[in-house]
């Protein structure tokens, strides 16, 4: 991949702060936003901005922009086809609106397994459920930094309805073994879904070859603006009595997408997947982001195995999660430096134009089980595709002075 030539897409890497350039290295919370992305969401309030199923032209574009990135999301994504794609104001709202409308199918005694590992955005909307009755199970989470899935074997029973479960943590970059829980529902009826949030900016991601039921993203993790996207399954989401207006299409993909949409936004969307696909190669949309998504991962892991080779040197650090060298693993690092909190240590990079994170970052459940709360939890760090070696080199100095 051409970093330079990425990299000269982002207006924000130009920004200094104390006279240096800002070392972004909080994507894990957000990527920046290319040029591509800021204009079509301009563009459209310039020249097309309307609702839709009009008979006049702005309105008319509206309607075609919708359908369009529908399929640029299902190329994304791997999906069936455009009409399995809904969008939602963010990942959690679309959530909160499913663990509604699956409830409604369900009896008090029927079981939900959630992972400690997750975010809350996908074990709250779940664990609301059990003021109807319904038996909410947590897999363990062990000391490693990944999921129990033995555990997680032991607690399905027959009265298990779906299991909850994240791609990739975005704590501790743990990516789950999807594939091993699916082969344990694949023959018993039990509902997948999939919170691939923290996945997709990093891997190129299939739901047909994954076979889950339901899968949630949000652009704003791949360049793009907040937008939450919901992939469900071929012909279920017309199963489900969602939350609705008398006058809405009750049909997929518009079921379970209230009022209007935030239209710009979603024009935003299409380009970020268009801006990602043309560092590929390919002879369609799909294969181009697979190609894309390949050099990037590639690129990125370089970049944090750098990194987390840097920090392992640091006298006192720890690094929590799968060590940098597994297949099951994201761009994504969790870290203590001994005698400082994670307060202090991102306090100090922020005045050498280090942008860095603090906290439980909503993954809380997990950073209680490793005992990490009290202490403010970790240092968070993540490389995306603008990151560069020297970047890195700069942070590891910087982490080697605070430590």
């Amino acid at each position: 991949m051409k970093l330079e030539k990425f990299r000269t897409h982002f207006p924000s890497l130009r920004r200094e702060i104390h006279g240096r350039p800002i070392v972004y290295l909080d994507g894990p919370a957000g990527t920046q936003v290319p040029n591509q992305v800021m204009d079509s969401m301009s563009s459209y309030y310039k020249y097309s901005n309307a609702n839709t199923h009009g008979y006049f032209a702005a309105s008319q574009e509206t309607d075609r922009l919708l359908e369009a990135v529908r399929g640029k999301v299902a190329a994304f994504l791997g999906a069936e086809s455009p009409s399995c794609i809904s969008f939602g104001q963010n990942m959690t709202t679309l959530n909160f609106s499913l663990s509604k409308a699956l409830a409604r199918s369900m009896q008090p005694g029927d079981e939900i397994l959630i992972t400690q590992l997750d975010h809350e955005s996908n074990r709250g909307p779940w664990i609301t459920l059990e003021e109807q009755g319904i038996i909410v199970k947590e897999v363990n989470l062990l000391a490693a930094g990944v999921l129990d899935y033995e555990d997680l074997k032991n607690k399905i029973t027959s009265r298990t309805k779906l299991i909850c479960i994240g791609y990739a943590s975005n704590i501790f970059g743990t990516v789950n073994n999807i594939a091993l829980v699916r082969s344990l529902t694949m023959e018993t009826g039990i509902k997948l879904l999939v919170d691939a949030v923290h996945y997709v900016p990093h891997m190129s991601i299939d739901v047909s070859a994954l076979e889950c039921d339901f899968l949630l993203c949000s652009a704003y993790k791949f360049y793009g603006p907040h937008v939450g996207i919901l992939y469900v399954k071929p012909g279920l989401l017309d199963t489900l009595a969602t939350d609705r207006l008398r006058t809405q299409d009750p049909a997929a993909p518009f079921r379970i997408e209230t009022g209007t949409l935030n239209h710009a936004a979603i024009a935003g969307v299409g380009a970020a997947i268009e801006f990602i696909a043309q560092f590929g190669r390919g002879d369609d949309l799909r294969t181009k982001l697979i190609d894309a998504m390949k050099n990037l991962h590639q690129h990125e892991m370089k970049l944090v195995t750098q990194l987390y080779h840097g920090i392992k040197e640091i006298r006192g650090s720890q690094i929590y999660g799968p060590k940098i060298d597994s297949v099951r693993r994201a761009p994504t690092l969790a870290f203590t430096l001994q005698g400082k909190t994670p307060q202090q240590v991102c306090y100090e990079l922020a005045k050498k134009a280090i942008y860095a994170w603090d906290g439980h970052f909503y993954a809380i459940r997990a950073t209680e089980i490793l005992g990490l709360l009290e202490g403010g939890g970790v240092t968070r760090m993540g490389v995306v595709g603008y990151n560069t070696e020297d970047e890195i080199s700069y942070t590891l100095k910087a982490l080697h002075e605070i430590g």
